[in-house]
């Protein structure tokens, strides 16, 4: 038998005698809750993807449908959020962000990011570009959901919407794709 001192509930400590086995249940529970709740606050920190590690659950279209989620949102030069609203190379970044994956945040970076994709190659989550007078750098991006169409932020006059590559100005304006995963 020994006498052990414990902490109460509210702070006050009281003597209790314990034996071998009740010590070693008592030491166990101590263990047990002591891991429980490092693995809580493990669980409940946000998880920060290094620059360019893949994440494992990434697909194309689980991008596409992410961005697809944004329609709607405002246009707003320099957006990276749907808080704020979204620029082209915004929603890019974002998207892909959202998945883990990190793209350039620049319309010329992500031009050049990944590997190129001609239009009949395109997959869902591939980064469409554009030449566009009116981008900066003269450049627009958006991403790639599937049957010849695409999500984009276009311009201060909309929102992120959807439009088609078959219409006469992105079939004209477009430069290539750049798949990413």
């Amino acid at each position: 038998m020994r006498t052990m001192f414990m902490k109460t509930f509210i702070g006050n400590y009281k003597a209790v005698t314990v034996n071998a086995k009740t010590r070693h249940a008592l030491s166990l529970l101590i263990l047990v809750s002591a891991m429980s709740a490092l693995i809580l606050s493990i669980g409940c920190t946000p998880r920060r993807v290094a620059p360019g590690a893949p994440a494992k659950t990434t697909s194309g279209s689980g991008v596409a449908r992410t961005a697809t989620a944004q329609i709607g949102r405002p246009y707003r030069s320099g957006g990276i959020s749907p808080q704020t609203g979204f620029d082209c190379s915004g929603l890019v970044y974002w998207a892909y962000g959202q998945h883990g994956t990190q793209v350039p945040r620049t319309t010329t970076g992500q031009a050049k990011a990944g590997r190129t994709v001609s239009r009949s190659r395109l997959n869902a989550g591939d980064i469409v570009v554009f030449r566009e007078p009116s981008g900066p750098n003269q450049l627009h991006t958006g991403i790639y959901i599937g049957n010849n169409n695409f999500v984009h932020s276009p311009n201060s006059r909309s929102a992120v919407r959807t439009d088609s590559l078959n219409t006469p100005h992105w079939r004209r304006a477009f430069i290539s794709g750049r798949r990413i995963l």
